[in-house]
């Protein structure tokens, strides 16, 4: 096959699977690209139900390797930089699978996709306030709590304008996920860093967030001006 003709196979197949959705993230070029040279590769006996299975396993893996490294060996905590390739693997193809084979379920795809995001999330953050002491815990609800709040921002975003997005601009779960995996084997060679790398986390997650809201609140507002001019 020519280089032109798979470049068009390329545009052609990243086009069905993601017209549902708005990307904006720092990393969605390559991404993009790896998911589509991944979802045509996907075994048929594999669906999208498993793929979510797959990554919702990836952040119980995640999981466990906080309890490793807390309770047997910091050097445990590489473990989650796997768990995170599989979080990124499941949740990234689940979807977009079923676009690719033409067996979209829109509704129920998005119901389960963001409710199992959400224990996921609630998985990791568990983790980490096992893995830390004391007050520090703190950290690890505060991460669960913004990262939630995301999740809710992206729900009322797509209430409001009808498009669904999971980036917070340059930002999206996989600069999340890559974040996180580079902080683990900063813990693992700086003991203690993962704490204030935490702090640090939230409050970059704080700041995305109150930027979002506030965009959101007047993207909220120019629609309300809009419809009481027509009314």
């Amino acid at each position: 096959m020519s280089e032109d003709n798979s470049e068009n196979v390329r545009n052609g197949v990243l086009s069905k699977i993601s017209k549902d959705r708005v990307r904006t993230n720092l990393l969605k070029n390559s991404e993009q690209k790896l998911i589509v040279f991944l979802v045509q590769r996907i075994p048929a006996a594999i669906n999208s139900d498993m793929l979510t299975g797959i990554g919702f396993a990836g952040s119980l893996i995640v999981t466990v390797a906080f309890v490793l490294g807390k309770y047997y060996d910091r050097y445990w905590l590489l473990l989650g930089i796997a768990g995170f390739a599989i979080n990124w693997f499941g949740d990234s193809l689940d979807g977009r699978l079923a676009y690719f084979r033409n067996k979209p379920r829109k509704w129920y795809g998005f119901s389960l996709d963001f409710t199992i995001d959400w224990l996921s999330n609630i998985a990791i953050g568990s983790g980490y306030i096992l893995y830390v002491d004391g007050p520090w815990e703190m950290i690890g609800f505060g991460f669960v709590m913004l990262y939630g709040w995301a999740m809710i921002t992206a729900l009322l975003r797509y209430k409001i304008t009808g498009k669904y997005s999971i980036d917070s601009g340059l930002l999206s779960p996989t600069e999340v996920r890559v974040i996180i995996s580079l902080l683990l084997i900063f813990e693992v060679i700086f003991p203690g860093s993962f704490v204030y790398a935490g702090i640090l986390v939230c409050a970059v997650l704080l700041v995305v967030n109150l930027i979002d809201f506030v965009n959101l609140l007047k993207t909220a507002d120019l629609l309300d001006k809009e419809e009481r001019k027509k009314s």
